[in-house]
Parts: C-alpha cells; sequence; structure tokens
C-alpha cells in the first residue's frame, strides 16, 4: 500500500463509458501512475471484468474503487473503498462496508485495501445526489472533516471530490494544510494541463476522468504535471 505514496497522478476510467482500444492503449502508457476503475451508474461485475482484462495487458498500477457490492471482482492490485463523510445516509459510511465484510470478508486481504475519507462538493453531481452529501461546506468544514480522516480515523487517503466541475483551490488547499500523515487526492473537472497543475500544487495526487472521454490529447497532457512535482 505504500507505493501509492508516490502517486501524483491517476487516470479514472469508468466502466460504463466506451472508449476505443487505441484510446486505452495511450491512456495505459501515458506515464501516469495508476488507472482506477470506478463510476455511479451502471457499474457492472460483466463492465467491469472487460475493462479490468483490457488494462491488465499493459503494465500500470490498476486499482478498483468499489461503489457496490455486484461489481467486485478479483484481480486488481488495489481496492479503494470509500465512506462519504459528508453523507447524510449511514450506507454511504459504513453500510456498504459492512455488507462486503459479512458477505466477503473471509477472502479479503486487506493489505490490498485503502480506505479514503471522501468528501463531496458537487451539489449537481450524482454522487452527491446518490449519497445524500451535504456539499454546502465552509473552509472551516473542510479543515474540520480533514482533522477527522487524519487524526481520528486515521485514513490513509482524504478524497476531495467536485465530480464533473473544477473546485475551488483554496478549499482544497485547506484541507492539505491540515493533513499530516494521510494523502490527499482531488478530482473533479480537471480538462487540460493548467488546471492540473494547479491542483497538483495543494494535493497529493490528481485524479483525471471525464477529459479522457471528451478530448484524450488534453487529457494525456495532464500526466505532465509528474515532471514538476516530484
Amino acid at each position: 500500500m505504500n507505493e501509492i505514496k508516490k502517486w501524483k497522478h491517476i487516470f479514472k476510467l469508468d466502466p460504463a463509458k466506451s472508449i476505443s482500444d487505441k484510446d486505452l492503449e495511450r491512456i495505459c502508457r501515458s506515464g501516469t501512475d495508476a488507472i482506477m476503475i470506478g463510476g455511479t451508474d451502471n457499474v457492472t461485475e460483466d463492465n467491469v471484468s472487460h475493462l479490468m482484462k483490457k488494462v491488465n495487458a499493459h503494465s500500470v498500477p490498476l486499482v478498483f474503487e468499489f461503489s457496490n457490492l455486484e461489481s467486485i471482482v478479483p484481480g486488481f492490485d488495489l481496492y479503494f473503498i470509500p465512506t462519504v463523510l459528508n453523507s447524510k445516509d449511514v450506507k454511504f459510511h459504513n453500510g456498504m462496508l459492512l455488507e462486503a465484510l459479512k458477505n466477503y470478508g473471509y477472502l479479503i486481504d486487506f493489505e490490498e485495501i485503502v480506505f479514503e475519507g471522501y468528501v463531496v462538493l458537487n451539489p449537481d453531481c450524482k454522487v452527491a445526489t446518490l449519497t445524500q452529501a451535504n456539499t454546502h461546506l465552509t473552509t472551516e468544514d473542510i479543515e474540520a472533516y480533514a482533522q477527522m480522516i487524519n487524526d481520528i480515523y486515521k485514513l490513509p487517503v482524504m478524497y476531495i471530490e467536485y465530480s464533473g466541475v473544477y473546485g475551488e483551490v483554496d478549499m482544497v488547499k485547506a484541507a492539505a494544510d491540515s493533513l499530516s500523515n494521510t494523502q490527499l487526492f482531488y478530482g473533479g473537472g480537471i480538462n487540460d494541463y493548467k488546471e492540473a497543475e494547479a491542483m497538483a500544487s495543494v494535493a497529493d495526487t490528481i485524479i483525471v476522468g471525464n477529459i479522457i472521454y471528451e478530448d484524450i490529447n488534453k487529457a494525456l497532457k495532464t500526466v505532465k504535471i509528474k515532471e514538476t512535482h516530484k
């Protein structure tokens, strides 16, 4: 698990979206630190397994971000399990995790599990709607969530998720300044190198997703942030 501390850039692929073999190869050979497979809607065992097999043809670390029990398949290097701390529904704090442990706990290698303390900040995104997240947070709220994740829960990752829109750098920096051991992931609305660079200057790791399906060349350019954030 310690290898994720070195990750600066992750491409996130949605198994419910189409990507050509050529573009997938370019993503896998881009120099990104890892490929994450995950999504909110229509994530199934079949489409996860199909995409996993294609990515596994390339030598890049591959992780799965858990969103439902039905889509869990073996074969990933790591499994990321989010707990959405600003959700109003306990299901998204630990309810799904409880069910996963009841069903698969005896099979789990906990060395392959990474728990993410999620804070969702885009009120219009599917994740916010699904989890009933309270997205109207102040800087003080973000700092408190960061302390909760870092000092109380001691989770390895805090994930600030704007999902579809570009977030506020100051909010992300407030989280970063409140973390000492926990790694800060940022995801949401990164559409070009400039935006990637701005977020990489405050977050430990940036997650690039939607732009892959909109403009593959812009997506690939975001990997260059690794050159300045070693």
